[in-house]
């Protein structure tokens, strides 16, 4: 008999939420999909009550393996998955088409507004996000309470809080105009972003006109910032804004990009272990002047204060409500459960936004996080378990050296651990693969946090006197030199290995197969084995006893399946010519049948631009067609807007 009580009920929760989302973005409308799924599950609970128990051990035995699945999902788990998943769809569905029929009425539009964000500094403009609180045109109500973008002439100067009156144009934001190409729209939709506003007309009715808290974070966020800038040298004012505040808008983008293939630009993002070091902090400081109990409710507040500070991005909330659900159990004197931590993270930010399921940045946060939870013992172990076998060398070692070598161990299965889960994320999105994360992890883990710790002194001791927070930085400066020699090893051969993006039946298949080959590992290591452990070894048993037992066939049928596999690429196909959206000029991406890509032209700016068409358009576009070289190259001739896509350097 099984339980029938859900345990976990928000992890429950979210995985229905999440699971009617996906569906609303990618295959729209859920409940009939639901109600061919319950038939065919009665169909199937019916057909097995007058079906015999079986008698005969088989290796694939569906009927045996989904048995399993009732220790997970039982009647009352599926029937909240689907009805939570249908709410979730619903909604997702209804604010699609409120979107859409926003994007239906571009044109001009009169209205007032309270804005929101600071100044964003652009190349020919200023950007403000605003907040739509009164219409002048009767027949666009449909903005009203709406978040928006407001581009303004950059002699036009606006600040937090201002109430405004605009006369301007809405705009439409762009879909992805190629294949797999960025879609604006989409990614202003997981920011709560309704569109863009152009407009030169604006004049300010009133002053603070946002709540007290509100405007209190962003003064303080400013204050942080211009604080910074005045510590240390521009070189390192951006970085050092990302590791406290998790904004990297100044940061050089060389700098970026090399933190990038460096596997290292996680550090420039709030995580667990920035709120890890507030909690103790805040503890060492009032734990004796204040008690257990009163501290605890303090770092609440202060997680709280910290997450309006830094502006609410996905990892920052992550990390701070798992850190409040800790100290809440705490408080509570409950068990903490990490699952629960996570799962209710992720439902406050789905249930504030649906859209921001494609955040990249909420997919790496929330996937590493759990890469860590799933696999971090095991590659420990199996680590820990690489010893040294030579009596010699193993007599010579200090001890020193070995509690050293542990202890990279540890550093080294956290992050094999976190890349684990990521990998194909970062491969959909960036198309490319770093050999050295390893390297580059290994040493930024040892310094980072000591930057970190100082970096969060400095900014308080700023408040009290800038020339302490001065000396203070210099640490800090030292600390991000190193940072950038480490970046710098992306410059290294082979540091950036472009592939192809993954599809969705390959992501799912890669994820099935760690965690198998994980549970494997897990149940042969495990000291007392429970019932499912056993169970899993004797199938391996059975498998290695089934496949040597006529080994040769087995053989010849693997190979013969691989080259099946392989042959299948080099079928004839239909001749496919793909004309590439690259702005001004042309380009022309042609598959022959027998799979030779041909590229005619690449496209590009005749005017001197930041912009570069070959690495930003045309590169990822023929990534995202499943293809990593170029047969044959093609120029038509050797204007700029032809060429330039070509020859700029990847």
């Amino acid at each position: 008999m099984y339980n029938t009580k859900i345990k976990r009920p928000i992890l429950v929760a979210v995985i229905g939420y999440m699971i009617g989302i996906i569906w609303g973005l990618y295959l729209k409308n859920i409940s009939i999909v639901f109600l061919y799924i319950i038939i065919i599950a009665i169909y199937l609970y019916k057909r097995n009550q007058r079906t015999k128990k079986e008698k005969n051990l088989k290796l694939v035995s569906i009927k045996r393996y989904l048995r399993y699945l009732k220790i997970f999902f039982n009647l009352k788990v599926f029937l909240t998955i689907i009805i939570i998943s249908i709410i979730s769809n619903t909604i997702l569905i209804f604010q699609n088409k409120r979107f859409e029929y926003l994007y239906n009425r571009e044109g001009e539009i009169y209205f007032i507004a309270i804005v929101v964000g600071n100044k964003e500094e652009k190349e020919y403009k200023n950007v403000y996000k605003i907040k739509i609180v009164n219409i002048k045109n009767k027949d666009n109500k449909i903005y009203k309470n709406k978040y928006f973008l407001l581009n303004t002439d950059k002699n036009v100067e606006i600040e937090y809080g201002d109430k405004i009156l605009v006369n301007g144009n809405f705009e439409v934001p762009e879909a992805n105009r190629n294949y797999g190409g960025f879609n604006y729209r989409d990614y202003l939709k997981s920011e709560k972003l309704s569109g863009i506003i152009k407009s030169k007309n604006i004049k300010i009715l009133d002053k603070n006109n946002c709540n007290i808290i509100n405007t209190l974070a962003n003064n303080i966020n400013l204050r942080i910032k211009t604080n910074i800038e005045e510590m240390v040298p521009e070189k390192y004012s951006g970085i050092f804004t990302g590791l406290i505040l998790g904004n990297t808008d100044n940061i050089e983008e060389k700098i970026k990009e090399n933190f990038n293939i460096a596997n290292i630009s996680h550090v420039l993002a709030i995580s667990g272990m920035h709120i890890t070091y507030i909690i103790i902090g805040v503890e060492i400081i009032l734990k004796n002047l204040l008690g257990k109990l009163k501290t605890r409710v303090v770092i609440i507040v202060v997680l709280m204060a910290y997450m309006f500070i830094t502006g609410f991005s996905p990892s920052i909330v992550r990390a701070s409500i798992m850190g409040i659900l800790l100290i809440f159990s705490k408080i509570s004197h409950r068990r903490n459960d990490i699952w629960t931590q996570i799962s209710l993270s992720l439902l406050i930010l789905l249930i504030y936004n649906p859209f921001l399921i494609t955040n990249v940045g909420l997919q790496l946060s929330y996937l590493g996080t759990i890469g860590i939870i799933i696999f971090n013992k095991n590659i420990y172990k199996f680590l820990k378990n690489l010893k040294i076998r030579n009596r010699k060398i193993k007599y010579r070692i200090n001890r020193k050296i070995i509690l050293i070598v542990d202890k990279i161990k540890e550093m080294l299965s956290v992050t094999f651990s976190a890349q684990l889960a990521i990998l194909p994320i970062m491969l959909y999105n960036f198309n490319t693969l770093g050999i050295y994360f390893f390297i580059t992890n290994l040493l930024v883990s040892v310094i980072i946090g000591p930057i970190i710790i100082v970096g969060f002194i400095c900014v308080i001791f700023s408040f009290i006197s800038i020339t302490i927070a001065k000396f203070i930085s210099n640490f800090i400066c030292l600390g991000i030199q190193i940072l950038i020699q480490i970046s710098e090893i992306s410059m290294l051969p082979f540091s950036k290995i472009y592939l192809p993006t993954p599809n969705l039946p390959e992501i799912i298949f890669y994820y099935i197969i760690i965690i198998f080959v994980n549970k494997i590992y897990y149940s042969y290591q495990k000291r007392l084995p429970n019932n499912t452990d056993i169970r899993i070894k004797n199938l391996v048993a059975l498998f290695k006893y089934r496949f040597n037992l006529n080994k040769k066939r087995n053989l010849r049928i693997v190979i013969i399946t691989i080259l099946i596999i392989v042959s299948l690429k080099h079928i004839p196909k239909d001749l496919e010519i793909n004309f590439v959206d690259v702005g001004q000029g042309d380009s022309t991406f042609i598959i022959t049948p027998k799979n030779q890509t041909i590229l005619l032209d690449g496209g590009g700016s005749m005017m001197e631009t930041d912009f570069d068409v070959g690495k930003d358009t045309l590169l990822p576009y023929i990534l995202d067609k499943g293809y990593t070289k170029i047969d044959y190259m093609i120029i038509s001739h050797f204007d700029q807007d032809h060429v330039r896509g070509i020859i700029c350097n990847y």
